[in-house]
């Protein structure tokens, strides 16, 4: 059997390709709602964030949301994105830490 195509994709603030569970979707639900989806299953336009503050600071000040969710994002909207983020910032981290040790385990 060949081996699962792991999903790549790009951090939408410092441009580097990683596999999709490594990195933190922000999305655009079609009522127009823009959250923090951890479970990647969510319907609407999504983009990704690797899960450092930094990156986030960066796509705020780039605009890099607007572009990749092709809707405005208000300013009320990056405060609570961000204050969402640094909350989930620790669980994502923890959560990647599990994963890849059961990588390494099997």
């Amino acid at each position: 059997m060949r081996p699962r195509k792991i999903p790549q994709r790009k951090c939408v603030a410092c441009q580097q390709m990683m596999p999709k569970k490594e990195l933190i979707r922000i999305v655009r639900s079609p009522e127009g709602e823009i959250n923090i989806d951890l479970t990647g299953k969510k319907p609407g336009r999504g983009a990704y964030l690797c899960g450092k503050v930094g990156c986030f600071k960066l796509a705020k000040k780039s605009k890099a949301f607007e572009r990749a969710l092709k809707a405005p994002v208000g300013s009320e909207i990056y405060d609570r994105l961000e204050a969402d983020f640094i909350q989930v910032e620790d669980e994502f981290q923890s959560n990647k830490e599990l994963v890849n040790d059961h990588d390494d385990g099997e």
